[in-house]
């Protein structure tokens, strides 16, 4: 397994499934996340942004899909989640990453997502 994949897996199971304050071991300083309605700088504005996503749940969890594929310094995945809330109701989101990586942690991510069905 490549370094790049590795970092993808360690993107979905530590951040996403797990804590959001391992993005500082995950991104860059100067990190950019690019989401169709906002962006993100930084791992605080990422951890911020995954915890609440975290937080819109009762149970979270994502699963690879396709991927990692890795070609130079980018890295692309395929994944599904479900999500639990209070009031019980189960959605399922699916969504495309792109990332690009730099000295060995992701400078960029470009995320197309689709759900809550």
């Amino acid at each position: 397994m490549s370094e790049h994949h590795a970092l993808y897996r360690r993107w979905i199971d530590e951040l996403w499934n797990g804590d959001p304050q391992v993005a500082g071991s995950l991104v860059t300083d100067d990190f950019v996340g690019h989401w169709p309605d906002r962006e993100v700088r930084g791992p605080g504005q990422l951890a911020e942004l995954i915890a609440g996503t975290q937080g819109m749940f009762t149970e979270l969890s994502f699963t690879l899909d396709v991927g990692p594929i890795a070609e130079g310094d980018l890295v692309a995945g395929r994944w599904t989640g479900h999500g639990r809330s209070a009031d019980g109701t189960v959605q399922r989101f699916v969504g495309n990453d792109l990332l690009r990586v730099r000295d060995g942690r992701f400078a960029e991510y470009w995320v197309a997502s689709v759900g809550g069905s």
